[in-house]
């Protein structure tokens, strides 16, 4: 989980009982699996014995963040970003103890609070002396940036300074002398750790965590559906639980060493057997089990394999074998309404598919259809003429659909 590390960092630890911090962006109301990784770095820090600060960035995420990329970012109203903050807020107590009755218990903080009382001309005076702009110029998310088409405004210039002085006040107000955060923050950190030493004389530290990636190359997190949601209302347990189930063998054989909580000895084991027999996906069902228990819990996690046995485990089984119960309670399989009359009436699989919104185009259906890739109540759908009508219905009311392997979507027709 480390990327890059500043000297010194190691032996501080081990020194003392150490406050360390990771910032998080308000952009939404939920983090997502992206954040997973400095949320674990947080736990694994606590477990330690060390004090954790969860910084929710209410006033850097008025500026935007440059790094990682391309061009400047649309800026959230104060109101949002106050919605927003209370969402992150409520996530990260999920994972970390924030029991003020223990030395190291976890502590949130956000950066608007010392902000808002901060003149610009106090800013530029206090802080911006002491940092040159040759220092600034030569960090990698700025040179990218302005060696690009789109360039960088001055608001996202002074991003830097601003994280900058984020760690600057902890240091000086909550003894934190760590940063941590993904590798595309070193520039950033580093800057922290440089005002601290030429504003305060002081000593502090700094390590990142290599960004996830996955082996084909696709975004890590993102699916067709896209942002892969901590907050089950966005993203359901099954759908989450699906997502790590789905890992390619090399993506799991990396991720289980990074968000699950196994000893290496297990870990070892687990990818031995693997190696042995990747067809019966043991390396996968551990890393759902254990990311998705994590996130969601025990109940939820027991839920998103009951409704993944239904509609896997009996692909050879009929649609029929679903009990109505099981069709409306299977949780987090996308349902759509869709109207009778045109069932009565009957309407091609293509219109259909369309309609239901299961495909974004007649042609995206017609595709699918012609490839094989469409089933209706688990029988392959093999030709476009097939008519839809309400010979197919599931207790008068439901169609089951799939589409490729592993998307189900369940159609109530009212």
């Amino acid at each position: 989980m480390i990327q890059d590390i500043m000297p010194g960092t190691e032996e501080q630890l081990q020194k003392e009982i150490t406050s360390a911090y990771i910032g998080f962006d308000p952009t939404a109301d939920s983090l997502h699996i992206g954040s997973l990784v400095p949320i674990l770095l947080l736990v694994h820090l606590q477990k330690a014995g060390h004090k954790p600060i969860a910084l929710v960035g209410g006033a850097t995420g008025m500026v935007g963040d440059p790094s990682g990329k391309s061009e400047e970012r649309n800026l959230l109203s104060e109101e949002v970003l106050r919605h927003n903050q209370e969402g992150v807020k409520k996530q990260l107590m999920q994972y970390l103890d924030f029991d003020p009755a223990k030395t190291n218990c976890a502590e949130m903080v956000n950066n608007f609070d010392w902000f808002k009382e901060i003149s610009f001309l106090q800013f530029i005076r206090d802080v911006g002396k002491h940092i040159t702009v040759n220092y600034m110029m030569s960090k990698d998310s700025v040179k990218k940036r302005l060696e690009g088409e789109t360039g960088m405004s001055f608001t996202e210039f002074t991003y830097q300074l601003v994280q900058g002085y984020d760690f600057y006040w902890l240091y000086q107000h909550k003894k934190a002398k760590l940063q941590m955060g993904g590798s595309d923050q070193w520039g950033n950190i580093v800057t922290g750790t440089e005002l601290i030493r030429r504003k305060a004389g002081g000593e502090a530290f700094a390590f990142t965590c290599p960004l996830i990636t996955k082996a084909d190359g696709g975004k890590f997190g993102k699916t067709e559906k896209g942002n892969i949601w901590l907050d089950a209302s966005k993203t359901s347990a099954y759908q989450f639980f699906q997502f790590w189930l789905n890992a390619a063998d090399a993506d799991a054989e990396k991720w289980i060493k990074i968000f699950t909580f196994l000893s290496r000895q297990d870990i070892d084991r687990l990818l031995e057997k693997h190696a042995q027999n990747a067809g019966a996906r043991e390396l996968q069902k551990t890393l759902a089990r254990e990311v998705t228990v994590f996130v969601h819990g025990e109940e939820e996690y027991k839920k998103a394999v009951e409704t993944t046995e239904k509609l896997f485990a009996g692909q050879s089984a009929s649609a029929e074998s679903l009990s109505p119960e099981d069709l409306e309670n299977m949780e987090g399989i996308i349902k759509f309404d869709f109207a009778a009359g045109k069932i009565n009436a009957g309407i091609d699989i293509v219109s259909f598919l369309a309609e239901t919104g299961i495909f974004a185009s007649k042609g995206e259906a017609r595709k699918m259809v012609q490839a094989g890739g469409v089933s209706l109540n688990r029988n392959k759908v093999d030709t476009i003429a097939f008519v839809v009508d309400n010979d197919l219905l599931l207790y008068q009311q439901y169609l089951l659909v799939q589409k490729g392997k592993k998307n189900y979507y369940l159609v109530t027709v009212k």
